[in-house]
């Protein structure tokens, strides 16, 4: 999966759990003071994107993201980390 797909993935992520016109949400978007996710929805945001990485997500990679595109550039990473048999995006 591409950043681009990733990034689309998450604006729909994004409408469809917190209710946020998709237009609000760019790649510098800043998820608490942009977009008003706080901790607990930072929270439920980890957990709709598990299913991108086929569980193996890990909420520590999540500490310093602070915009829409630190969340694509994690996912992005987590998704290419590991064996090498991580599909090629």
């Amino acid at each position: 999966m591409t950043k681009d797909q990733l990034f689309q993935r998450i604006v729909g992520i994004l409408h469809d759990t917190f209710d946020i016109d998709p237009a609000r949400v760019t790649p510098a978007s800043r998820l608490g003071e942009d977009l008003d996710i706080d901790s607990i929805d930072a929270v439920d945001l980890i957990v709709q994107l598990k299913p991108l990485l086929g569980g193996n997500l890990k909420p520590e990679a999540f500490r310093s993201v602070r915009t829409v595109q630190d969340v694509v550039d994690a996912l992005h990473a987590m998704m290419h980390a590991g064996d090498g048999s991580a599909a090629v995006g």
